[in-house]
């Protein structure tokens, strides 16, 4: 049996990892995730893509590719501990041993992260711990910052927390508006979330006692997304 507090890792006979992405809207990510697949860089297999919002492009994208898909209604529910038990029952059914969040707009109750500690991870457009939640490139701006960059880490009950496990970084221009600043950011967002889903697949990354460890070894400080797009030690 797989400990919770582990990610779960494909074994040597099957060699790719089930995968369920939530996405709320065009799923920019899921994209850079089925591209890496097609081209033979991703091992892992989707079992299913899932949202709050029926008419997001990303569930129209997972279902163009072959990939089981649906939404269910917020407002349907009469809290959101309901909406997400129900969504993460159906997560369940479809066999996933990792959830990547994709630009996945809610906030998950506890008692539902708790279930998928070291099964689930998150992309957010900072250098966590910095800026969690919203306008993270207006914050940013605002603060002078002369670098900004994206974080992928395991989800936890607190917003945009729990271990990180890699981030890229870009540098802030005087003339970058929050408009410029997210363009030139999300390509290095979708080679981050490659890269760390590729090393969770393959068995080189999970969490453990409430940390990040990377073959094999706790790590003291989050990887980062060097030049070739693979992960490095900082």
């Amino acid at each position: 049996m797989i400990p919770a507090s582990e990610s779960r890792v494909p074994s040597p006979e099957s060699r790719q990892l089930p995968i369920a992405v939530l996405a709320s809207g065009r799923g920019s990510n899921l994209a850079a995730l089925l591209d890496a697949h097609a081209a033979g860089k991703l091992p892992v297999e989707f079992k299913l893509v899932a949202g709050d919002h029926a008419g997001a492009p990303a569930l129209r994208n997972a279902e163009a590719h072959g990939i089981p898909t649906f939404a269910l209604e917020p407002k349907s529910f009469a809290n959101r501990r309901e909406f997400d038990e129900a969504l993460f029952a159906n997560v369940a059914a479809s066999g996933a041993g990792l959830v990547v969040l994709a630009g996945f707009m809610r906030i998950i109750d506890p008692l539902v992260t708790a279930q998928w500690t070291g099964r689930m991870i998150n992309i957010h457009p900072s250098l966590l711990p910095k800026y969690r939640g919203l306008h993270t490139h207006r914050k940013v701006l605002r603060h002078g910052d002369a670098e900004h960059g994206a974080s992928v880490h395991f989800v936890s009950a607190e917003l945009d927390g729990g271990p990180v496990i890699a981030q890229a970084r870009i540098d802030v221009r005087a003339d970058d508006t929050e408009e410029s600043l997210a363009a030139r950011l999300l390509p290095f967002e979708h080679r981050l979330m490659v890269a760390c889903v590729a090393a969770i697949a393959r068995g080189m990354l999970c969490q453990r006692d409430g940390r990040t460890w990377f073959n094999g070894a706790p790590l003291a400080a989050p990887l980062k997304l060097d030049g070739d797009g693979r992960l490095a030690a900082a």
